[in-house]
């Protein structure tokens, strides 16, 4: 092995070509036709064919390809040529391989179908195939594009608790013992703490994982998953619709920008994902429901809206939907009431097309000292875990709104996925605990 080459990953071959280099990686195919053997490497960034001449390489070298089996990991030496047929439009042509990580025959995952439970399984080992990484480079993309986003705007990041006696939601909930402190529990939001830094710094927003213990099973569902939470001083409900379309339209924007490929790898129909431009449409809860059940729906005014309601009601549209204005009982303590019809808040969901349903989940703040307290009340919560919570109403209140993205929903959507689970590297769920 020439110790001098270059070791470049595989995308970067383009500004070695011609030149001797060290490739690094795991086979994912090998064939031969007896004088011409082929090994597909990939690294990580992408694939590349390595082709062994047999009158050209070593007899030792030779040898060692016909020891290669799937994700042995290798060192490749040899001279990048593009190639437009090949995989990973280059070929290299070896001059020598080392194996440095043997593979059993036995690998887990073979070219042919697997259940999802197998798959799920052996998801540390899922990973590397080729469908996954594209749904993980979008992913990191969309990731990226959320701190410029907020970073071009002036928003600061505020990094909140993962364990709080003060909880955002009535259910779904895992708690455990803290020393002398009594429980605490995973936090479902830090949307609370983001209130309290939107009154220190004006705009903020927080990126970290959120925890809901429901016994649910469906595709929109995991236990843990990640949140993007803005909240900012002085906007009412309707600035914070409009933040949230901006944002929406944003991160689809930036992945029909940057992830062509990786779009083109999964089929997503990137039509659809051109649409997917502001304004979004806004209807009311009222109407909402008076939509579906014009459409056959059994739902009632006052019931939140499931997941077949939420599909039924954008069918007729290409772009996101909000759906505004719920009923105070369907909806979190911390909701402004609407003062148009108290029954209600000045809160959104903003439902995804093509079924995706709720992507971000958003309202105005309750502002009021003491219909705050009577709202904790009224939910049974325990005034003293929401004593400094009430507070940020009795030292200066303001008008103030924010919302939750879900990650793995959002990246689901714009990937196209069937189910939740493949946008996270290792998806917790109801009986799902390993790896």
């Amino acid at each position: 092995m020439d110790q001098s080459s270059p070791a470049p990953r595989i995308s970067e071959l383009h500004d070695h070509a011609g030149q001797p280099v060290v490739v690094r990686g795991w086979v994912t195919h090998v064939r031969s036709s007896g004088k011409v053997a082929f090994a597909v490497i990939r690294d990580g960034t992408g694939v590349c064919q390595a082709v062994f001449v047999k009158s050209v390489v070593p007899p030792e070298v030779w040898e060692r390809f016909g020891q290669l089996t799937t994700e042995a990991s290798v060192l490749v030496t040899g001279i990048p040529k593009p190639e437009p047929r090949a995989p990973g439009g280059f070929d290299l042509q070896v001059s020598d391989l080392v194996i440095h990580g043997e593979s059993p025959t036995d690998y887990p995952i073979q070219p042919k179908e697997h259940g999802v439970d197998h798959l799920l399984d052996n998801r540390h080992l899922w990973l590397r195939s080729p469908r996954q990484r594209a749904i993980f480079v979008i992913r990191n993309e969309i990731e990226q594009a959320v701190h410029d986003f907020y970073y071009q705007r002036g928003f600061l990041r505020v990094d909140t608790p993962l364990l709080t006696a003060a909880i955002g939601e009535r259910a779904g909930l895992f708690e455990t013992e803290y020393f002398e402190e009594g429980k605490a529990y995973l936090a479902q939001t830090g949307q609370l703490y983001g209130e309290a830094a939107a009154a220190a710094f004006g705009k903020i927003y927080t990126f970290g994982p959120t925890f809901r213990a429901e016994k649910s099973k469906t595709r929109r569902h995991l236990t843990e998953f990640w949140m993007i939470e803005p909240e900012v001083a002085w906007n009412d409900s309707a600035d914070n619709m409009r933040l949230q379309e901006d944002f929406v339209a944003y991160l689809v924007q930036r992945v029909l920008e940057k992830c062509r490929p990786q779009l083109a790898e999964l089929e997503r129909d990137v039509a659809k994902l051109e649409k997917v431009t502001v304004p979004f449409v806004r209807i009311d809860y009222t109407d909402a429901v008076a939509t579906l059940q014009s459409k056959g729906s059994d739902v009632k005014w006052g019931d939140d809206l499931g997941a077949e309601d939420e599909a039924l009601l954008v069918e007729d549209y290409e772009k996101p939907v909000f759906v505004m204005n719920y009923p105070k009982e369907a909806k979190a303590f911390y909701m402004k009431e609407n003062p148009a019809d108290p029954r209600t808040v000045l809160c959104d969901d903003l439902l995804a097309p093509e079924g995706y349903g709720e992507i971000i989940g958003g309202s105005q703040r309750e502002d009021d000292y003491e219909k705050m307290i009577a709202r904790i009340k009224e939910e049974g919560l325990p005034l003293d875990a929401y004593g400094w919570y009430i507070e940020l109403r009795k030292y200066g209140t303001f008008v103030h709104s924010g919302f939750g993205l879900g990650l793995e929903r959002t990246v689901a959507w714009i990937c196209g996925l069937p189910h939740i689970r493949e946008a996270i590297a290792f998806p917790r769920m109801m009986h799902r605990l390993r790896p």
